[in-house]
């Protein structure tokens, strides 16, 4: 039986290894500050700035960013374009057959993106904080840009004057009798208006932002759960108690 177990769980790591290797590039573990009222503004600011031209969040009204700590007045000022109403949800004027004649697909809305995007490679929210950082200019591609994370990519690197130009560098290795690609780090080619730390602290922000969009009401979710749980805590004790009381002087 011991032997059983042990063949079994071998097999379960060669598997998951292969799996793993196949994957493609590992993914960063994203930062959660989905609590962080600040990170969480300044992650709808790039939302609306760069995320917005083109993907749509269809089940998020502008309104809701009050919850952000944003008054309704700072969003008319900052956070809206000029035909956009405070109560409409976020969606974007870009008509669907132009964007599948630009980048050959139609950009998909992003209100759930944090949620669906959750693979064998970590979150959701993990994808997103690698894909944002991991384009690089390519010019064989018709944007002029490809992404480690996702190959063959049809998005433009939108941000790419606040990263600046990067190359990926790579090693060869020897791998099952043949050589191999693996991904070594990058190279900077041009630099861009914010530092790499900086850049990485923005993509933070803004993949926090779209976890909170995902599910607005997952930290009062959490938060009631934990006084959930503390109360029924109290109350085994106290049945625990009560039951002991009444059996007590009977034999």
């Amino acid at each position: 039986m011991k032997k059983l177990i042990l063949t079994l769980i071998a097999a379960l790591g060669i598997v998951t290894g292969a799996h793993a290797a196949e994957g493609g590039l590992a993914w960063d573990k994203a930062p959660n500050r989905t609590t962080d009222l600040a990170a969480l503004q300044n992650g709808a600011k790039l939302f609306v700035n760069y995320c917005l031209s083109c993907h749509s969040a269809a089940y998020m009204r502008f309104n809701r960013l009050t919850d952000l700590g944003i008054t309704e007045q700072q969003i008319k000022d900052n956070l809206l374009f000029t035909t956009d109403k405070i109560g409409e949800t976020m969606r974007v004027n870009m008509d669907p057959r132009q964007a599948k004649e630009w980048f050959g697909t139609v950009p998909p809305d992003l209100t759930l993106v944090a949620r669906s995007r959750a693979g064998h490679g970590g979150t959701g929210a993990d994808y997103l904080y690698t894909y944002l950082r991991t384009f690089y200019r390519d010019d064989t591609k018709a944007t002029g840009w490809n992404n480690l994370a996702f190959p063959a990519v049809a998005m433009p690197h939108v941000m790419w004057e606040l990263q600046g130009e990067r190359r990926p560098v790579f090693d060869k290795v020897e791998a099952h009798g043949h050589e191999t690609e693996v991904f070594k780090g990058w190279e900077q080619v041009s630099p861009g208006t914010m530092t790499p730390i900086q850049f990485d602290q923005n993509m933070g922000d803004l993949v926090s932002f779209l976890q909170w969009m995902a599910e607005p009401a997952q930290n009062t979710r959490i938060r009631v759960g934990v006084w959930v749980l503390l109360f029924l805590v109290m109350a085994i004790v106290f049945t625990w108690r009560l039951n002991a009381s009444y059996w007590k002087d009977v034999k």
